[in-house]
């Protein structure tokens, strides 16, 4: 099978059939993650099976080997980890390339080691917020800079954290409440945590990590201002089998709708516990989907809506994505912009919103277009769905999917895709 990760870029010839097979979508990044450095923070050893092994998760479990935790891999779905209840300082920085959810989580993580910490990105890591935690950890007695706002981030840990209680803005990312909620379980007393505002980003994300931290042992009470009391437990080793990916299964239900063909995924959309599976209800109603949609709940899913609604057959306003706009690139320009590399006007973006003006007649055009995929994961996965209806689809930088679905292209292939490198 030709090396699509390595290839400069990939072309996608529409299929002639219905796709239809049975694809095992990628453990959850999200979960995966989560349970990682939950596992890493417990005494014993915890097995996580099911995890997605992608360039996302590996940089979390090479930043965690470097503080001390023996982290085990017997096969291409499983992380065995044997941690002590602390973490050591590295003896390098903790580089994460662009894996915002590791930043974020071993930001708030590393205020529990007793030495000096620096966790840093690549170009495009050092572009993304982190201010509104930093301030929040400041609260909390951690002593912790970043000058920009922005990774590089230095912690000087001191084995701990004093603070009782924390208000976090939440606007731009949920990950910072995750970060604390997983934080303050390690603290010397109950920790509350409360929000600034009622505007939280994907608060399904919150839920996600409170239903793992309480498979790690922790006991979290919600408070009748939205809040959380965290409960100082810290964490005990368990086993976790970690469900599918949502967001990387909305590329492969979309693809179903486009092509008319039953794309059996083992799991049913109802089953899902994360976010982005809210989605499957829109994707259902293709081409009729909504004429607005609110995409604040479900972020990651946003690319796959919009390449979608291309072909709806009216047009769609993708609204509450603000977000979108500090993610792995903006997505919101991003998406934009390569919509109407397809076909002029496609894409427009309307302040922070983003309208598709749909056209039914691009199926079964050739319309070569070469698509810029801003070591965006998801850009690239997104408008490989375009390739599928239109003849000419080219996705640029292809293994920039390897962020978080390095089997995404072998597995169109497997399909019936035919690709060209």
């Amino acid at each position: 099978m030709p090396d699509y990760l390595s290839a400069r870029a990939v072309s996608i010839v529409p299929p002639v059939r219905p796709l239809r097979g049975r694809v095992a979508p990628p453990g959850s990044k999200s979960i995966t993650n989560r349970a990682l450095l939950l596992a890493a923070l417990a005494r014993g050893t915890s097995r996580l099976d099911g995890a997605l092994k992608s360039d996302d998760t590996a940089r979390m479990a090479e930043a965690l080997a470097a503080m001390g935790v023996e982290i085990a891999e017997p096969d291409a779905t499983t992380f065995v980890v044997t941690g002590t209840g602390r973490l050591k300082a590295p003896a390098q920085p903790l580089f994460l390339g662009n894996a915002g959810t590791a930043t974020r989580f071993l930001t708030a993580a590393t205020a529990l080691v007793d030495g000096t910490v620096v966790v840093d990105g690549d170009a495009h890591m050092r572009k993304r917020p982190i201010a509104p935690l930093i301030e929040a950890l400041t609260r909390l007695g951690v002593v912790v800079e970043a000058p920009t706002g922005c990774p590089p981030v230095t912690v000087h840990g001191r084995g701990g954290f004093e603070g009782r209680s924390v208000t976090i803005d939440a606007g731009l990312s949920s990950q910072y409440v995750s970060a604390l909620l997983m934080l303050a379980a390690c603290g010397q007393e109950p920790v509350a945590v409360a929000l600034a505002g009622e505007k939280i980003g994907a608060r399904g994300y919150v839920d996600l990590t409170l239903a793992a931290m309480a498979r790690f042992g922790a006991a979290i009470t919600a408070t009748a201002d939205g809040g959380w009391t965290v409960a100082p437990t810290g964490y005990a080793a368990t086993d976790l089998l970690i469900e599918p990916d949502a967001s990387a299964a909305t590329y492969l239900w979309a693809a179903e709708k486009l092509t008319g063909g039953a794309i059996d995924l083992g799991i049913a959309p109802e089953a899902f516990t994360q976010p982005d599976a809210r989605a499957w209800a829109l994707i259902s109603a293709f081409p009729d989907m909504p004429a607005e949609i609110d995409g604040s709940q479900i972020q990651d899913a946003v690319p796959t809506l919009a390449v979608l609604a291309a072909f709806n057959n009216h047009a769609v306003r993708f609204t509450g994505i603000a977000n979108l706009r500090v993610k792995e690139c903006d997505r919101v320009a991003a998406l934009a912009t390569e919509l109407s590399r397809i076909r002029p006007g496609l894409g427009i973006e309307d302040g922070d919103d983003l309208i598709v003006t749909a056209d039914r007649t691009l199926a079964g055009q050739s319309l070569p277009t070469r698509i810029e995929t801003y070591a965006d994961h998801r850009i690239a996965m997104s408008f490989a769905l375009a390739g599928l209806k239109i003849g000419g689809i080219t996705i640029l930088d292809p293994g920039c999917v390897a962020k978080t679905y390095p089997g995404y292209w072998a597995t169109l292939a497997a399909l019936g895709v035919a690709l060209e490198t």
